[in-house]
């Protein structure tokens, strides 16, 4: 499991840098500015959470069952909140219309906190 969760971390981290860059790169001139920069808040969140998988993949004296609830907790909620962002962002791009998926970004947004309440209490706990 640690290594699944340690990959997911560097898939993420990966994929951040690469939106990053599209984002300062390719979208820069068909964004609005405040599009651009929800863009990028998706991809902040979404290093921010990279490194806290890498970390969680990396601490030994937590069960690797254990880590397991934070794990899903965290990678449902990269999916859920940044890349709802992503596609909240490109609407005006595409003829579907992705604000009838902004419910998601909040329900990511409370997975993401309630991987890091887990992390501390299977941290504090072992």
């Amino acid at each position: 499991m640690n290594k699944t969760i340690f990959t997911t971390g560097i898939i993420f981290g990966t994929t951040a840098v690469i939106l990053g860059a599209f984002a300062a790169h390719g979208l820069k001139s068909v964004l609005t500015e405040s599009a651009l920069d929800s863009f990028k808040t998706g991809v902040t969140y979404q290093m921010y959470h990279a490194f806290v998988l890498l970390i969680l993949g990396a601490i030994v004296n937590i069960e690797v069952s254990k880590k397991k609830l934070v794990y899903w907790l965290l990678t449902i909620g990269i999916i859920f909140f940044s890349f709802s962002i992503y596609l909240l962002a490109i609407n005006d791009l595409t003829s579907f219309d992705f604000k009838s998926i902004a419910f998601i970004t909040p329900i990511g947004g409370l997975l993401l906190i309630l991987g890091w309440i887990f992390l501390g209490i299977r941290y504090f706990r072992s």
